[in-house]
């Protein structure tokens, strides 16, 4: 499994836990947490390098907080994101546009680092143009469309209740068996909860409805 596939696994079994309420729940959530941790530790790993006269102090390592909820709107040639959140200072804010993706890390915000990622977006847009405004409130993050026109949503959507075709295990399949035990064991609450995200995430409202219910 990819590092990036590992983070959107993180991403979303920390929704979860999020949801959680029974004890047993909350504890497989958290095993299976420090088990993709430790996978995506071990997957971004560098290669060792050969040892050096002096070793370099080790970089630390920075924890963030996945910003997961957000607002957008557009119009015919760009996105607008608007994520709120105060204390960000613009010149501690780290973007990375590509193509296809959003990655923008807001650092020591009230004593914390904050991270807004887009894996994939619905369209291309163009990275050159792309710009993030940092407000009293809220961010204001302006993606340009590498073509005019309206979007339907702004992530890339896909059929993850589809049956894999690779050989190797469907990397979804654990928190969907996870999801299925938080159902039979949770409460009335936790049960609708989890049916109302398994009927969004066939008419693609998955992320939507996550956001919503936190």
């Amino acid at each position: 499994m990819s590092a990036e596939e590992l983070r959107l696994e993180l991403d979303e079994l920390r929704q979860l836990e999020g949801l959680a309420k029974r004890p047993r729940i909350q504890s497989l959530l958290a095993n299976e947490i420090r088990n993709v941790e430790a996978k995506l530790a071990k997957a971004t790993a560098p290669a060792p390098e050969p040892q050096a006269a002096a070793s370099a102090p080790a970089r630390p390592v920075l924890n963030y907080v996945t910003l997961g909820s957000f607002s957008w709107d557009q119009d015919n040639e760009k996105i607008r994101i608007y994520v709120f959140l105060e204390g960000v200072e613009q010149e501690k804010v780290e973007t990375s546009f590509k193509p296809m993706s959003v990655d923008i890390k807001f650092h020591d915000v009230k004593g914390k680092n904050y991270r807004c990622a887009i894996p994939k977006l619905n369209k291309e847009i163009v990275p050159e143009k792309c710009k993030v405004v940092v407000k009293p409130t809220k961010v204001v993050v302006t993606l340009w469309k590498a073509s005019k026109g309206n979007w339907l949503d702004l992530c890339f959507k896909e059929d993850k209740f589809k049956p894999s075709m690779d050989k190797e295990k469907d990397p979804m399949s654990g928190i969907m068996d996870l999801m299925k035990n938080m159902y039979e064991e949770g409460d009335e609450d936790m049960k609708r909860t989890i049916a109302k995200a398994w009927s969004d995430s066939r008419s693609g409202k998955t992320t939507d409805s996550l956001s919503g219910l936190r």
